[in-house]
C-alpha cells in the first residue's frame, strides 16, 4: 500500500515500447515480456504485462501454461479464440469482456482461427488485442474462466468497468478478478468526449487507438501510455476523431 501525496505523470510512446515481430505476430510490449528485459520497467502498481498484440490470421500461441496470474484479455478488431485445460472454450471479439485465473496451473491457447477450432467461417483478417496480467492476492485459488459481452454498455459511453475485484465494484463490474485493491476500466469516446480518471495510488492509462489530451501532460497519440502516481482526479478528452483508452486503477503496488 502507499499514500503517495503528489501526482506524477510518467508519459511512455508508443515507440519506446518493446517489440516482437515474428512471420505471424506483431506485439508491443508497455513493460519487460519474454526476452525483453529492463529491471527498471517489471511493472507499474499491480500490473506486470500489458501487451499489443496482432496475430496474422490461421496462427496464434499455441497450448503454454500459466502460474497465480489474473489475465484480462480485450479484443479491438477480429476474433480471437480461447481454449484451456479447464474445459473451457470462447471466442472473444470486441466489447467482450474475458478473464482468465491461472491459480495452481492451467494451460490454454490463443488463435486466430475459429474457423478450425469452432467450425465456424473461416477468418482472414488479423486479430488485434490488449493483454493484460496483474498478481492475484492470494495465490495457489482454484484456475477459473469468465466472460460477457458489455458492448451495450460501452455503447453508452464513459468508464465502464470491465473487470475488478474491488468491493465498491461488486454491483457495476462485468468481471471479476482476484484481486481487491485492481481494477479495469475502459471508454470508447466520441470526438471532443471527457471522462475524468479514477482517483488512485496508481493508474495506468493506454490510449489503445486515436488520441486524447492528458489534462495537465498533453496529447497521447494510439500506442501511447501514462503511468500515474497519486491520480488526482484529472480528465482526459477525446481528440480529432473517436479514441479507446484502457485505465487501470491500483490502490497497492508490487514495490
Amino acid at each position: 500500500m502507499t499514500n503517495l501525496a503528489y501526482p506524477e505523470v510518467d508519459i511512455r510512446r508508443s515507440g519506446q515500447r518493446f517489440a516482437t515481430d515474428i512471420d505471424w505476430l506483431d506485439s508491443h510490449h508497455c513493460f519487460s515480456f519474454g526476452r525483453h528485459y529492463d529491471p527498471s520497467n517489471t511493472h507499474f502498481g499491480l500490473l506486470l504485462v500489458s501487451n499489443d498484440d496482432v496475430v496474422a490470421p490461421g496462427s496464434g500461441f499455441e497450448t503454454h501454461p500459466h502460474r497465480d496470474m489474473e489475465i484480462v484479455t480485450w479484443v479491438l478488431d477480429g476474433e480471437l479464440v480461447h481454449q484451456d485445460s479447464e474445459g473451457h472454450n470462447g471466442v472473444i471479439h470486441p466489447g467482450l469482456a474475458q478473464r482468465m485465473s491461472a491459480g495452481t496451473g492451467i494451460l490454454h491457447s490463443e488463435k486466430n482461427d475459429s474457423w478450425r477450432v469452432l467450425g465456424g467461417p473461416a477468418h482472414l483478417d488479423p486479430v488485434h488485442f490488449i493483454q493484460m496480467w496483474v498478481v492475484p492476492d492470494t495465490p495457489g485459488i482454484a484456475p477459473g474462466y469468465e466472460q460477457l459481452d458489455i458492448s451495450d454498455e460501452l455503447a453508452r459511453g464513459g468508464l465502464v468497468v470491465v473487470a475488478s475485484g474491488m468491493e465498491r465494484h461488486r454491483d457495476q463490474r462485468a468481471i471479476h478478478i482476484n484481486n481487491k485493491y485492481a481494477a479495469l476500466q475502459v471508454a470508447k469516446l466520441a470526438p471532443a468526449q471527457t471522462v475524468e480518471i479514477p482517483q488512485a495510488p496508481f493508474v495506468h492509462l493506454f490510449v489503445a487507438r486515436g488520441a486524447v489530451d492528458l489534462e495537465g501532460a498533453g496529447l497521447l497519440a494510439t500506442g501511447d501510455s501514462a503511468r500515474i502516481t497519486a491520480s488526482d482526479g484529472r480528465r482526459i478528452t477525446a481528440q480529432g476523431g473517436d479514441a479507446e483508452v484502457l485505465i487501470w486503477e491500483m490502490h497497492a503496488s508490487l514495490g
